[in-house]
């Protein structure tokens, strides 16, 4: 089919059993290119029957599955490493095209991927436990890590590749089958995903992808066969599938909103900690669940950060995700960019002062594109919505303190717990703010502190929901249940050699 302009609009679809599944609902949402501001595909939204179906193909594909031997489930991930690393530009590009983030960004985002099924090709390691000998007499224990059965990812619309590789990779590792629920705005990667599944050589029903909104993640919620859910999205939908899934005793990981911090200190490298926090709070628009949104700035640094940043926010170059030598894409959709214009708007009200306004900004030949600049706000205040709520956009705050233990007992009065940096030349004071920061994930002169695949990914407080980070060992422990094994055998037992007669019979 085609838009109002004549182009091309593709149908997704779904993925079940190991085969696309056109949409049988009849109801389908749009998926926007970003950078042009009109409709490229359509996505189904999946029906009551197709959850059923999908939970059905999980089901029948785990008895098998689960009992193949890790070493073989290593082997298939070592194909599927290999066939994400030959598409991985073209996995870059459907990123780029439902997302709007710079290609060059999307293909860090495909080797983030990768690397964490490059961490699952470990898994026989993984999933070594413990025996000990002669616990008593002529007793043996160990214990073992079995699979939980169906699981669910549902992930948000900012990185449809790494967050998906999160779940599904490495709940098939341990031995689960899965079913996703991307973001409806950002599907097309996923299939993608599948299919290359399936080329490794996975069964059928292993890993399924299924589209739709917040009805079919209550469905799948609900359904008796589903035993674990892992999310990320905003902290109300964190808290809801939180909430629903444990009520009907689920295993479940949420992983919410953020706001994070990134502190500078008066002996910090001002130019590193620019570069830094122009990278991080405006690199993909602002969206990313690691961005900066609040610079704190200590003691009497606070004028000279803000007129080195002012003047790089200025000069940020903004345009279509696929054009080389820029700094940001588009925000995600017109909905949401008008969200963040209203939150500028609030922060003027509230009496921060606006430096730099990225509202007039405008893209020659993407007029309709979601397009917004970098805004940079100082004098902000913590009862401000700016500094309290997420914006997911390319909007920092300058929040000013006077010392350390001022910015450590701010970002720790904060509800939001998802991580935070500092920048500081001096060794004792970046051990304090680690040991005393309640937050999850810490950076000492690093902007961003993404973990690697094999550490573990996740906030505290309001950010992370259940008892599980994602990613490395933790996964391995979310995915898995222990199992305690005691055994003994008397030597009062018949032996099989010396049975009489009329036992063997």
């Amino acid at each position: 089919m085609s838009d109002a302009n004549g182009s091309a609009v593709r149908e997704l679809t779904h993925f079940i059993d190991g085969q696309r599944t056109a949409g049988a609902s009849g109801r389908y949402a749009d998926v926007f290119d970003p950078a042009q501001g009109r409709v490229t595909a359509r996505v189904p939204v999946a029906s009551a029957t197709e959850v059923d179906a999908a939970v059905a193909a999980a089901k029948a594909a785990f008895p098998a599955w689960s009992q193949t031997a890790p070493l073989k489930r290593a082997r298939l991930m070592f194909k599927y490493k290999n066939l994400l690393e030959a598409h991985s530009d073209e996995l870059a590009q459907l990123i780029t095209r439902d997302h709007g983030k710079l290609f060059e960004d999307a293909k860090g985002e495909v080797v983030r991927g990768i690397e964490i099924v490059e961490f699952a090709c470990g898994i026989p390691s993984l999933l070594k436990t413990d025996f000990t000998d002669q616990t008593s007499a002529g007793t043996d224990a160990w214990s073992l890590r079995q699979p939980l059965g169906v699981a669910i990812g549902v992930t948000p619309f900012n990185f449809p590749v790494v967050v998906p590789c999160w779940m599904f990779v490495m709940a098939a590792a341990v031995g689960n089958t899965f079913i996703l629920k991307p973001s409806e705005r950002t599907p097309t990667a996923s299939i993608r995903l599948a299919e290359l599944f399936m080329e490794a050589g996975f069964p059928n029903g292993v890993f399924n992808v299924l589209h739709g909104s917040k009805t079919v993640v209550d469905a799948l919620i609900g359904h008796p066969d589903v035993a674990a859910i892992s999310a990320v999205a905003s902290t109300p939908v964190a808290e809801h599938i939180y909430c629903e899934s444990a009520k009907q005793g689920k295993r479940v990981q949420a992983l919410g909103s953020a706001k994070n911090h990134l502190v500078v200190m008066p002996d910090a490298n001002l130019d590193e900690a620019v570069n830094a926090l122009i990278n991080s709070s405006y690199g993909s628009a602002g969206e990313r669940c690691m961005a900066t949104s609040v610079a704190v700035a200590v003691g009497g640094i606070g004028d000279e950060l803000i007129e080195r940043l002012a003047l790089r926010v200025r000069s940020l170059r903004v345009g279509d995700g696929m054009h080389p030598d820029l700094d940001m894409g588009p925000l995600i959709s017109a909905a949401h960019r008008a969200k963040v214009l209203g939150y500028i708007t609030a922060g003027v009200a509230a009496g921060a002062k606006l430096v730099v306004d990225g509202r007039g900004q405008t893209v020659a030949g993407h007029e309709e594109g979601f397009f917004l600049g970098g805004s940079l706000f100082d004098d902000v205040k913590p009862e401000m919505s700016i500094y309290r709520e997420e914006i997911f956009g390319p909007v920092l705050s300058v929040v000013r303190v006077p010392d350390l233990a001022s910015a450590i007992a701010l970002v720790n009065a904060h509800e939001l717990g998802n991580c935070v940096s500092l920048f500081t030349s001096d060794g004792r004071t970046a051990r304090t703010f680690s040991r005393q920061i309640q937050v999850g994930m810490v950076g000492i002169n690093v902007p961003s502190p993404v973990p690697s695949a094999w550490h573990s990914f996740g906030g505290w407080k309001r950010s992370l929901f259940g008892d599980h980070h994602a990613c490395g060992e933790e996964a391995v422990r979310f995915y898995t249940r222990y199992k305690s094994v005691i055994q003994r055998w008397p030597d009062t037992f018949v032996k099989g050699a010396e049975l009489p007669v009329a036992v063997a019979r």
